[in-house]
């Protein structure tokens, strides 16, 4: 079955080590085979990847387009160490990605690492804010200090 793809007016569209850049016309095509396929929002670039989680998406992304693990195993294994050793609340979130690696399920491992992203963002949101944003009990009922 063929994979549908609609891209929006210049819109940028990655398959195999194809880029392909849309008119200014919405476009749907239907893609048939094996190669990997990337929508420009979840391209990444070497400037773009400028936090941790996504200098390790990056490097899941890159495993993903040249479908060769073994090419940045290395560099995404001390990515993906540090993170955890500065974030330790990601381990299961880095295990799923890394247990799509090992079965071979690239672009899982994309998505996955994309949560990485998220979660990243979430936690610097929090530490900007001085903490969570629960309220408490004195501040549901209006009352000030």
């Amino acid at each position: 079955m063929a994979l549908k793809v609609e891209l929006k007016p210049n819109e940028k569209l990655i398959i195999g080590d194809c880029v392909i850049t849309n008119s200014d016309q919405r476009t749907r095509f239907y893609v048939s085979g094996r190669s990997p396929i990337l929508r420009e929002k979840d391209i990444l670039t070497f400037e773009t990847a400028d936090s941790p989680a996504k200098r390790i998406y990056f490097a899941v992304q890159l495993m993903y387009l040249d479908d060769d693990i073994e090419k940045v195993q290395e560099d995404y294994f001390t990515l993906v160490n540090d993170f955890v050793r500065a974030a330790p609340s990601t381990v299961a979130m880095v295990d799923e990605v890394n247990n799509e690696i090992l079965t071979g399920s690239l672009y899982k491992a994309l998505k996955k690492a994309k949560k990485l992203i998220e979660y990243e963002r979430e936690l610097l949101g929090h530490a900007t804010t001085g903490g969570s944003s629960v309220s408490t009990d004195s501040q549901k009922d209006g009352e000030s200090s």
